[in-house]
């Protein structure tokens, strides 16, 4: 599903928002998508005084669940320009694909071209531990959907994209240098992208386990299909915040989902500006 015509008017909407330091340096700034119970780590933007809220910009969807707070914010990270996005907006609200894909084309709409994007999630490889961070090297669209359904928008990009490779090497080797320079244990894997709001049975957890899939979550799949298909360099970041072990599972309830993404938030503070400090001009 591509809807140009909504995100030009919330392009529109936000550009005259923000500082012209960020839209006149749009292609040199990093684009991130902050996840359930990550929207605090905005708050180490440096300069952080222009907050857009989604509710400002015409057709833009707001954000039903707790813990995202349905906002832009605009500064520097790691002596970058940044654009964050606090919270996106979920299939399992009944939100179209276009819809949740409209931070991610809003933000390449204004000129931005990489994108940082992260999200919480359950570990499903049994050597990875709650509380950390597994840098993406690929994904698994398990949710059923597109957002490249219907008519294809050219000036976007071609009608087939090219899926090989999802995530941009360069990038993920600035992260891993990020991450040995500050000591932060870095695993690496596969993300699998569910519909939900329900959690996995063990039965799913085992399916997705043989599919090769290292952690699961109900975000970001459908946003990096949208960003490859505009061309954009993209780096993913999983916050692990439960382990699932189909032999021994245990309920994970929200709040304690938030909890550790909040354990893990505390790493991602210290990653982030690393690796913008890290990109190459």
């Amino acid at each position: 599903m591509q809807n140009p015509q909504d995100v030009q008017l919330a392009a529109a909407a936000l550009k005259a928002a923000l500082p012209p330091e960020l839209t006149e340096n749009a292609t040199e700034a990093v684009g991130i998508v902050l996840g359930t119970g990550l929207s605090g780590v905005a708050e180490c933007i440096a300069g952080s005084g222009a907050k857009v809220p989604f509710a400002h910009l015409p057709n833009f969807p707001a954000s039903g669940v707790q813990s995202h707070a349905g906002a832009f914010i605009a500064g520097r990270l790691g002596g970058r320009p940044v654009l964050a996005q606090q919270g996106r907006c979920h299939l399992y609200e009944g939100r179209t694909p276009a819809q949740v894909c409209m931070g991610v084309r809003v933000m390449r709409a204004i000129g931005i071209r990489t994108l940082v994007i992260t999200n919480a999630a359950g570990a499903l490889n049994p050597l990875f531990s709650s509380g950390e961070v597994m840098l993406m090297s690929d994904i698994i669209n398990h949710t059923g959907a597109s957002p490249l359904t219907g008519d294809n928008c050219d000036e976007w990009g071609e009608r087939f994209p090219d899926m090989s490779r999802v995530f941009d090497g360069g990038l993920a080797r600035c992260a891993m240098r990020a991450a040995l320079a500050n000591a932060i244990r870095l695993f690496e894997g596969v993300y699998i992208g569910v519909a939900g709001p329900q959690m996995e049975t063990p039965a799913e957890t085992r399916m997705y386990r043989q599919w090769g899939a290292d952690a699961v979550g109900m975000s970001t799949v459908l946003e990096v299909i949208a960003a490859r298909h505009l061309g954009m360099r993209i780096i993913g970041l999983s916050c692990l915040t439960n382990k699932n072990l189909p032999d021994c599972m245990a309920p994970a309830p929200l709040e304690e989902v938030i909890r550790m993404a909040g354990v893990a938030a505390a790493k991602l503070e210290v990653l982030l500006p690393a690796i913008c400090a890290e990109l190459p001009d």
